[in-house]
């Protein structure tokens, strides 16, 4: 939404991001990595639940208007691609999702979701196919906006909670002990440590990750300026507007690419946000989790699963404007991260959880700094708001 309400003035925010976003997403693969635990568990073990609980309650609950969103956005390529209409086909897709995260094996899942990123790459093609305002892209890029009004501070709040955001955190560490898992390290002594080998090979691989993430996050900006607020058309309905708007700028090929993306996205997207919430919940709990466990091995995971599906579903069906869904549990989650953000930085610099691999200085400039800015953005919004 951040294009077609803003056009071009948020492109910085894809590059200034980087570097917060990656290291975050490092601390919390090292915590992983470290502890042979997922976030929660580690939290469970070691802090009060007083702070775990509520963390986790809020995460699900925006998980899953988030997921509820997301299948609706695939619908909506499809329907772009395939004259079914949008209501017909959330419930197959939804059920489809999860059928395939409950019975395919954690490699085959891992491996698609390598190849669904190709998909995003679609955006890139879509923006320059969309012919935008090459000063005005240069200018949004290099020279940092701000303004001290709600709706552009909403906007930064919840591009900050797309990029940086709570499900991300918990995802990162506990993919981290998946593979481990999915290597026949079932017992927590064999994932406990990581040698200097692994922990670069995880700061490249998140770097690498993060890089591309925002890559694809400055293309989408870009193509939603160039398309729907050029036109006029800040008030967005639904996920297909953007290649709707595309098709007189620019034909047949951009509107192919951009519902294709959105495809994508969508696909990408639901697994991890449900996946995500059961990690969680089930390590708050002390249950039994993985994608690489059977379905009869870790039934409360895959219920969480199944339920924050659901959930999404019967939300796709209540009225609600999807984009507003996404849009303001962006926010939520820019409220929800700062707080996060701090508990996972005491974590990383914890002697008793994280031995000698507690965060170094560059680490520690880089996490802080995030937490401020996030912490920052949170506050500049509520002050906004109170004087409105």
């Amino acid at each position: 939404m951040s294009g077609a309400l803003l056009g071009y003035a948020c492109l910085w925010t894809a590059w200034i991001t980087f570097p917060l976003m990656a290291a975050m997403q490092f601390i919390c693969a090292k915590v992983g990595m470290v502890t042979g635990r997922g976030l929660a568990g580690v939290l469970r073990r070691h802090y009060p639940r007083t702070m775990l609980y509520p963390a986790v309650a809020a995460l699900v609950i925006a998980n899953t208007i988030n997921a509820g969103a997301d299948i609706q956005a695939i619908a909506a390529g499809v329907n772009l691609l395939i004259p079914i209409p949008i209501k017909a086909l959330i419930v197959p897709i939804g059920l489809l999702l999860l059928a395939l995260q409950i019975w395919w094996p954690y490699r085959l899942i891992a491996r698609t979701f390598k190849w669904l990123t190709l998909s995003l790459f679609a955006y890139i093609g879509a923006s320059f196919l969309a012919g935008p305002n090459w000063t005005e892209v240069l200018r949004g890029t290099v020279l940092p906006t701000l303004r001290f009004d709600g709706t552009f501070l909403a906007v930064l709040v919840a591009i900050l909670g797309t990029t940086i955001s709570p499900y991300l955190f918990f995802w990162q560490a506990s993919q981290e002990v998946e593979e481990e898992l999915a290597m026949g390290r079932k017992q927590l002594w064999q994932r406990q440590g990581a040698t200097d080998a692994e922990v670069r090979y995880a700061a490249w691989d998140v770097n690498i990750g993060m890089f591309f993430s925002n890559v694809v996050m400055y293309f989408i900006i870009l193509a939603t300026a160039a398309t729907l607020h050029q036109t006029g058309h800040t008030d967005i309905n639904t996920a297909a507007d953007s290649a709707v708007a595309l098709r007189p700028l620019a034909g047949d090929a951009a509107y192919i690419l951009m519902a294709l993306a959105l495809i994508g996205t969508g696909l990408l997207a639901v697994p991890i946000l449900t996946t995500s919430g059961a990690y969680a919940v089930c390590e708050a709990f002390g249950w039994k989790w993985g994608l690489d466990r059977k379905l009869r091995g870790a039934k409360q995971f895959y219920f969480v699963i199944a339920a924050s599906t659901i959930v999404g579903l019967f939300i796709d069906f209540l009225g609600i404007n999807p984009m507003d869904a996404l849009f303001w549990t962006a926010v939520i989650n820019g409220f929800l991260a700062p707080p996060l953000l701090m508990i996972i930085m005491l974590v990383a610099n914890n002697r008793s959880v994280m031995g000698d691999r507690v965060n170094g200085t560059a680490m520690n400039v880089l996490g802080w700094t995030t937490t401020v800015v996030m912490f920052a953005a949170a506050a500049a919004l509520v002050v906004t708001w109170g004087a409105s």
